[in-house]
C-alpha cells in the first residue's frame, strides 16, 4: 500500500450537514475527489440539489435531503434513506451550524436558544443517530466542526457569545463522544478553523479584518482549499489512530 492509499476513500458512504455551501461544500467536494459517495443535507434543499449535482460529475453516488438538525425525525430520514441507498455510513461531518452578533447584554433569549440548538442539540443528535449504524458497523469517523472561538474569551469585536459558547461544548462533547465510542472503533475529532470567508463570517471579518490579520502568523484569511486536506486526513485511514483531537486549521492564531 502506498503511503497516499491512505487517504483515499473509495467505496466510503459520508454525510456532511450544512454541506450546500460555505465550509461544508469544500469539504464534500474534497471527500468526493478521494472517491466517497456524500450526502448533503441542510435546511436549504436546493442548495444541497445542485452540491449534489456537481459531485456526481466526478464520478461519485450523492443524495441530497432537506434535513433541520434540530428536528430528530429529519435525522432518522436521512440517515435510513443513507442506509437503504448506500448501504453504509463510513463518515459524518456535523457542520451546520448558527450565530448571531450582538452585546451580551443585548443578546436576544430566542436567538441565544436557536445557536445553542443547532451548533450543541443538533451535532449530538446526528451524532446518536448516526453513531447507531457505526456501532452496528463496528467503524466510523466522525468529524466536528468547532472554531477558534471556542477555545476561550475572545476580542470585543467578536460579540458572538452563543456561538463561541457553543463552539467550546462542541471541543468537550468531541472528546467525551471519542472516550465513549473508542471501544466501538468509531474515531471522533473535531477541526477548530480560524477565520474563513463565508457567508456566516463576512460580517464579523470585515469589522475585525486588522484585528484578525495582525494575529495571524501567516497573515492571511483561510482560502477554499485549507480545510480540505485537515478534514480528508480526519476522515481517512491517515487518522485512524487519532481520536478525540482538536484540530486547529488557524493559519497559527492559536499559537500567539
Amino acid at each position: 500500500m502506498s503511503v497516499l492509499d491512505l487517504f483515499k476513500l473509495d467505496g466510503k458512504t459520508a454525510i456532511i450537514t450544512g454541506g450546500g455551501r460555505g465550509l461544508g461544500a469544500q469539504i464534500a467536494e474534497a471527500y468526493a475527489e478521494a472517491g466517497a459517495n456524500i450526502v448533503v443535507c441542510s435546511r436549504k434543499l436546493e442548495a444541497c440539489e445542485e452540491m449534489s449535482k456537481k459531485l456526481k460529475e466526478k464520478g461519485v453516488d450523492s443524495l441530497a435531503f432537506k434535513c433541520d438538525v434540530t428536528n430528530p425525525e429529519d435525522i432518522k430520514h436521512v440517515v435510513k434513506q443513507t442506509k437503504e441507498h448506500l448501504g453504509s455510513i463510513d463518515i459524518l461531518v456535523n457542520n451546520s451550524g448558527a450565530t448571531w452578533g450582538a452585546p451580551v447584554e443585548d443578546m436576544p433569549h430566542d436567538t441565544w436558544e436557536k445557536v445553542m440548538n443547532v451548533n450543541i442539540n443538533g451535532t449530538f443528535y446526528m451524532s446518536q443517530e448516526v453513531g447507531k449504524v457505526m456501532i452496528e458497523q463496528k467503524s466510523g469517523k466522525i468529524i466536528n466542526i468547532s472554531s477558534i472561538a471556542g477555545f476561550g474569551g475572545t476580542h470585543p469585536f467578536m460579540q458572538t457569545i452563543g456561538y463561541n459558547t457553543s463552539k467550546g461544548a462542541v471541543m468537550t462533547f468531541t472528546q467525551d463522544l471519542a472516550a465513549k465510542w473508542g471501544q466501538h472503533n468509531i474515531n471522533v475529532n473535531a477541526i477548530a478553523p480560524g477565520f474563513f470567508p463565508t457567508k456566516m463570517s463576512k460580517v464579523l471579518i470585515e469589522q475585525g479584518k486588522d484585528y484578525i490579520m495582525q494575529s495571524t502568523p501567516l497573515g492571511r484569511l483561510g482560502n477554499d482549499s485549507d480545510l480540505q486536506g485537515a478534514a480528508l486526513f480526519l476522515a481517512s485511514k491517515a487518522s485512524d489512530y487519532v481520536t478525540g483531537d482538536i484540530l486547529t486549521v488557524d493559519g497559527g492564531a492559536h499559537a500567539i
